[in-house]
């Protein structure tokens, strides 16, 4: 596969946005601490919140709250 397709397809993606159940950021918000917390027990994180993980990877400012609490859990945890 091409770089040129790789990056046609990545576009395409973007636009047509996630395949299966999407979050508000409202929503994210408010489940982000599970989210986390099955994330760092070795959990199935993305069963636990189901959209978060797609959720994540479309919303750059819920995605910066995301890796700070789970450095700031990680790090009160250790």
């Amino acid at each position: 596969m091409t770089n040129e397709t790789r990056n046609t397809r990545r576009a395409a993606a973007r636009l047509l946005g996630p395949v299966g159940p999407e979050l508000s950021c409202e929503e994210c918000f408010a489940q982000l601490d599970l989210y986390v917390e099955a994330e760092l027990s070795g959990g199935d994180a993305d069963s636990a919140v189901p959209g978060m993980r797609a959720h994540l990877e479309g919303c750059p400012a819920c995605r910066e709250d995301h890796e700070s609490l789970k450095e700031f859990v990680a790090a009160a945890d250790g």
